[in-house]
């Protein structure tokens, strides 16, 4: 793709029709309200607020100066799902006065906090410490997992397909980059685009009308790796189309209405019927079927947002119509909106809302939760069914350690308050503004062309190793909590404590000296002789782009080069000395290690 139609994708996507005209709650700010200046940060933390699916920090210097957003550099959502929050966009010596806002809706806030001072600090001599105490012995709570329910991928037709890319089979190895979702993450199901397009043959007329083999090659393939697959409504069949001119990506998805909602109703019922004879009831029980694709974006659908509910309507009834027991939800929408419009309307026309879908980029994602309550929807599920560090194409950042370890901070953000947060997506044979055209060009996927892992794979199988009972942990020092995170688990026989260092502030994607942290680790209830071990994930360790830039990698690897990159980048496991139970170590910023104690 050139320059010039990424510039027009970027400017499209983002306009969007997603301000809610619904009358939302006039949410008070928090009661409470403090700020602590460090070494180049500021950490902010506040008291939560009944109602508010997040929180937005402002900031400004004068005592009169206008309170604007923190921006981190996300390209998407500002506003976190809770505190405390590490601010490390100012500037050291500088004093700045915080207020934190409730958002009781994506597209508002309500009115700021009081505010309080800070200043953060210059780098010294030395680096700051952050204590961090573990009770091996507690009693613990279930760990959640929100990232093995589910996993993002380019539109699953691509399994069938034979072309290559930098010499790579695309259907072969998109195969295998989502078995190993499977068997190596637990990962259960995928959710794609598109399968209702031209290369999926579904046509609503003439004697080729209502033909799902090529759907049926797609889910048995899906099916046989172990995963079932998240059925997203989309996008407009072409005879179906009211405007089949109207197209988004490089492959001519169609975002239209449809000209005939009842002959719409029909072909989703004919599909879940036929999902039903094919694989049986009791499976597709399983499944969730979810309508359409971030409508709240000019791009992916052309129509209204009164004709998407209505295409709504028409899809929860043409589900439900197979059985009461199979699943729908939405909206599906970019940035979280529409959410609260989704289930206003759904308590309106009496539309059933299993679950509800959202994406977001480059934060935490909030807690919707709050909306589900507010309309009446408490039981729903929550999946956020697209999430990243960023929601630009050929960003450098999706290959860098600093999107695996913002992985791990959404990931332990998310635990125990949604379903699902499914990373966007599994793999670089991804196609959306043309196939990749070298090995290291900003793509999406956990794993590059060719298979190999990137930070954000290794992130996941650090998550991984961590044990079924959560302990707690108890953290102290300069950025203790915000800058610094630490995840602990056991075992019957182990002890896993994964601990990162990580702003959300994308400017510093590379790296800033002031932000490491000496980690000083202590595990309380352990007999002394357990040894340790530590894995670490850091530039240049787990590191593809690193190994790729030292080799130095063309376009594509050669032969040889492939293989090299596949040992430079892996994660290694080393012993180290602890002092009894206490172990100190340095983390730079970006960078996590996972420590494992045995007997």
């Amino acid at each position: 793709m050139t320059s010039d139609a990424r510039t027009d994708w970027e400017q499209r996507i983002a306009l969007r029709s997603d301000q809610s005209s619904l009358e939302l709650p006039d949410l008070d700010p928090p009661a409470s309200v403090a700020a602590v200046g460090g070494v180049g940060q500021v950490t902010i933390d506040w008291s939560p607020v009944p109602g508010a699916v997040g929180y937005l920090i402002l900031r400004c210097v004068a005592p009169d100066g206008e309170l604007m957003p923190v921006d981190h550099h996300s390209g998407d959502v500002l506003s976190v799902p809770s505190g405390p929050y590490v601010d490390t966009t100012c500037t050291p010596g500088t004093t700045y006065r915080y207020a934190v806002a409730s958002v009781p809706e994506v597209t508002t806030r309500g009115r700021p906090s009081h505010q309080v001072e800070a200043t953060p600090l210059a780098l010294s001599n030395e680096t700051p410490v952050v204590t961090i105490h573990v009770d091996a012995v507690a009693e613990g709570i279930e760990l959640h997992r929100p990232w093995v329910p589910m996993v993002g991928s380019e539109r699953l037709s691509q399994l069938l397909c034979e072309d290559l890319t930098g010499g790579k089979r695309i259907g072969a190895e998109l195969e295998s980059a989502l078995r190993r979702m499977h068997d190596e993450l637990g990962v259960r199901t995928v959710r794609a685009h598109a399968i209702f397009h031209d290369d999926t043959r579904i046509e609503t007329e003439g004697p080729a009308a209502y033909d799902f083999s090529v759907v049926d090659a797609i889910y048995d393939k899906v099916l046989a790796i172990g995963m079932r697959p998240v059925v997203e409504l989309g996008f407009m069949p072409r005879d179906l189309a009211s405007d089949p001119s109207k197209t988004v990506f490089a492959y001519g998805a169609i975002i239209s209405p449809p000209k005939d909602y009842d002959r719409w109703g029909l072909l989703i019922k004919k599909l879940v019927q036929h999902l039903v004879d094919r694989y049986g009831l009791d499976e597709v029980r399983h499944w969730d079927f979810e309508v359409w694709n971030e409508a709240n974006l000019e791009v992916f659908w052309s129509g209204t947002k009164a004709e998407w509910l209505r295409l709504y309507d028409v899809t929860a009834a043409a589900v439900r119509s197979v059985d009461d027991g199979l699943s729908v939800g939405g909206p599906s929408s970019a940035a979280a909106g529409w959410v609260d419009d989704l289930l206003a309307h759904a308590a309106s026309s009496g539309s059933p809302v299993d679950f509800v879908t959202t994406h977001t980029y480059g934060s935490p994602p909030l807690d919707v939760r709050a909306s589900l309550d507010r309309h009446g929807f408490g039981d729903a599920r929550i999946l956020w069914t697209e999430w990243g560090v960023t929601p630009t194409h050929f960003n450098p950042i999706s290959d860098s350690v600093f999107a695996g370890i913002f992985l791990l901070r959404g990931m332990r953000s998310a635990a125990g308050r949604v379903e699902a947060l499914a990373y966007w997506v599994a793999s670089d044979h991804f196609e959306e503004l043309g196939r990749p055209p070298k090995l290291l060009h900003g793509g999406f996927g956990l794993l590059t062309v060719g298979g190999l892992a990137k930070p954000r794979f290794h992130a996941l199988s650090l998550l991984d190793r961590l044990g079924p009972v959560e302990l707690p942990v108890a953290m102290s020092g300069d950025g203790g909590g915000s800058l610094i995170e630490a995840w602990a688990s056991r075992d019957r026989d182990r002890v896993a404590v994964l601990v990162w260092n990580l702003t959300l502030d994308q400017t510093k994607a590379d790296g800033a000296a002031e932000l490491a942290r000496t980690i000083r680790l202590d595990v309380a209830g352990l007999d002394e002789s357990w040894q340790v071990t530590a894995t670490t994930l850091a530039t240049g360790v787990g590191d593809v782009a690193a190994a790729a830039a030292d080799l130095g990698v063309g376009v594509w690897p050669s032969d040889d080069q492939w293989k090299a990159l596949a040992e430079r980048s892996a994660l290694t496991t080393r012993p180290i000395v602890a002092d009894g139970n206490t172990v100190e170590l340095t983390l730079p910023m970006p960078s996590a290690v996972l420590l494992e104690f045995k007997p």
